[in-house]
């Protein structure tokens, strides 16, 4: 397992096949379904309510014989409602006596979604044996047998026992002095086991480590950098909305999952001047609290955003905010993100920091201390503003990235892994 990761090692029961899995799905000779044991029973049954059976008419793939009851389709990881008995929004495995996987993905089993398109098993037979055998714009299907896609085996205390991992590929943005990603980065390990006489099934489960607490420090000038919790209790708000509130000290740690926007503020602090207008010069993301370490990702560069990035960061206006000194606030919105390993571009689980240069800019016939992102090069505008400016540094507490499973998906179910990256953020006064 990497550092910072969850995995969930899954391994289900080995039961009937000819179930109506789905159209496109292979026939096998039906056989019996074999239950779990109470307790997994128990645990499958719980998410009978729950969102991943939120599915609409359309978007559901059969799941099971036709006329299973209810408690059949909950030991088998589905969903059943009035309609029948179909497949949720997870990761569904279920193996069959005659030797075959069968894995049912759907593409809400993660935040963000999984991109079905980029799943693979260990290895792909060159017949195309691992490919999907059916898929749906919700959904992907695999079936292939125990023997094949580099499934390997091994045997233990009289158990044979057959296991492959699924994993999704994720987009990487290269950037001159550091690369990142929004994705998720998702993997499933399964296996089933085999015995002359019975079939087990089994779940194992990591629980979440509990995040630390909340870090802090002064910084050394009058600006404040706080998080707006972005409520909405209307229908329609837009990004401006989003900043009627704001975080409190009492409410840290505050999580947000991978491309959740993050809206966040920086205002002068103690001034009535309405004259001064405060500039955001350079805004970046460092790996550790050095401003000048690597790795580096850009987020707003002479107050425009950072054009390389797919995701831009959004610089909100504050003008018709109602806010009594508007030229004192910058707002700016930045989809979240973790740092990848430079050589192998792995996901890296560690601290991320947010940096900005600002400038108090005092306005004058010639200059009127606000950016231009137009055609006008960025680095004039720079040097135009440095004539009436005070320069100053700011930098934010820290914003600790930790995988984190939606509560439902604490109890150990059969459903396989969720690898939602969830970001816990520290931010901080500074003065």
């Amino acid at each position: 397992i990497k550092r910072g990761q969850y995995l969930k090692l899954l391994l289900l029961f080995c039961g009937a096949g000819g179930s109506s899995l789905s159209p496109a799905l292979k026939e096998f000779p039906p056989q019996q379904r074999v239950p779990l044991s109470p307790e997994l029973s128990q645990r499958s049954s719980s998410f009978s309510g729950s969102q991943r059976c939120v599915l609409e008419q359309y978007e559901r793939i059969e799941c099971g014989e036709a006329g299973i009851a209810s408690d059949e389709c909950e030991d088998i990881s589905c969903c059943y409602d009035a309609q029948g008995c179909f497949y949720g929004k997870a990761v569904t495995l279920q193996c069959t006596r005659d030797g075959q996987f069968v894995l049912v993905v759907a593409r809400d089993a993660t935040m963000p979604h999984i991109s079905l398109d980029s799943i693979h098993m260990l290895e792909n037979d060159p017949s195309d044996l691992c490919a999907p055998v059916g898929s749906t714009a919700s959904f992907a299907i695999y079936q292939f047998t125990v023997s094949s896609c580099g499934t390997r085996m091994k045997e233990e205390r009289g158990f044979v026992i057959y296991e492959n991992m699924m994993s999704s590929a994720y987009e990487v943005g290269v950037g001159p002095r550091g690369s990142i990603t929004r994705d998720s980065s998702y993997e499933l390990k399964f296996q089933c086991r085999y015995s002359g006489s019975a079939v087990e099934a089994l779940v194992v489960e990591v629980n979440t480590v509990p995040p630390p607490p909340p870090v802090s420090q002064n910084g050394p000038l009058r600006v404040e950098l706080r998080l707006a919790d972005g409520q909405c209790s209307t229908k329609g708000c837009s990004d401006e909305d989003m900043y009627t509130s704001y975080y409190s000290e009492a409410d840290y740690p505050v999580t947000k999952v991978l491309r959740e926007p993050v809206y966040v503020e920086v205002r002068i602090l103690e001034r009535t001047d309405p004259n001064l207008i405060l500039v955001l010069d350079h805004c970046w993301t460092t790996s550790n609290p050095e401003s000048l370490s690597l790795p580096q990702w850009d987020l707003v560069i002479n107050g425009c955003p950072y054009k390389e990035d797919p995701h831009l960061t959004t610089v909100l206006p504050v003008a018709q905010s109602g806010l009594q000194y508007p030229s004192h606030y910058k707002r700016f919105v930045v989809k979240m993100f973790t740092f990848v390993d430079q050589s192998s571009l792995a996901p890296q689980q560690e601290r991320i920091f947010i940096h900005c240069t600002t400038s108090v800019c005092h306005p004058s016939t010639t200059e009127s201390c606000e950016p231009s992102c137009g055609s006008r090069t960025r680095r004039a505008i720079s040097e135009d503003l440095k004539d009436s400016e005070e320069k100053v540094v700011v930098s934010s507490g820290e914003v600790i990235l930790v995988p984190h499973l939606p509560v439902s998906d604490n109890l150990a179910d059969k459903e396989g892994i969720k690898k939602s990256m969830l970001c816990f953020f520290y931010f901080i006064f500074m003065q």
